[in-house]
C-alpha cells in the first residue's frame, strides 16, 4: 500500500472528511484530494503534519510498518478545535472567554474518573 493510500486510510480511521482533514493540516481541499487520487506525492511536510495534527504514526505512514497511531488523538478536542474554526471572531472571542471562567470554577486537585462515551 502507498503513503497515499495510508493517509486515505488513517484520515477514513479518524472518522474526518477530506475538507476537515485538509484543514488540519493546511492544505487546500483540492490539493489534499489529489494526493488520496495519487496524482501527487505526500511531501516530508505533510507527512510530517499529519503526523503532529493526528497523531499518526510516522513510520506507518512513511512504511506500513507498526501500529497507525503512536497516540489516538482525543476526538473530542478534534471536533471543538474543527468547529472553533469555523466560528465567527466575535464567537471565538466568547468561547474562549467561556472555557477560562469554566477553568476558574473547576474543582482544584485530582480529577474525578470520567465516563467515556
Amino acid at each position: 500500500m502507498s503513503v497515499n493510500k495510508r493517509i486515505k486510510e488513517a484520515r477514513k480511521t479518524l472518522k474526518l472528511s477530506q475538507i476537515n482533514f485538509s484543514r488540519g493540516i493546511y492544505l487546500s481541499n483540492g490539493y489534499y484530494a489529489e494526493i488520496e487520487l495519487e496524482n501527487r506525492k505526500a511531501n516530508d511536510r505533510i507527512i510530517e503534519l499529519i503526523s503532529t495534527k493526528y497523531g499518526v504514526s510516522r513510520r506507518w505512514l512513511e512504511s506500513g510498518e507498526g501500529e497507525m497511531f503512536d497516540n489516538k488523538p482525543d476526538e473530542k478536542l478534534e471536533q471543538m478545535i474543527i468547529t472553533f474554526r469555523e466560528l465567527n471572531p466575535d464567537y471565538k472571542d466568547f468561547v474562549l472567554h467561556f472555557i477560562d471562567q469554566l477553568l476558574k470554577l473547576q474543582p482544584k486537585g485530582p480529577r474525578p474518573e470520567t465516563k467515556k462515551d
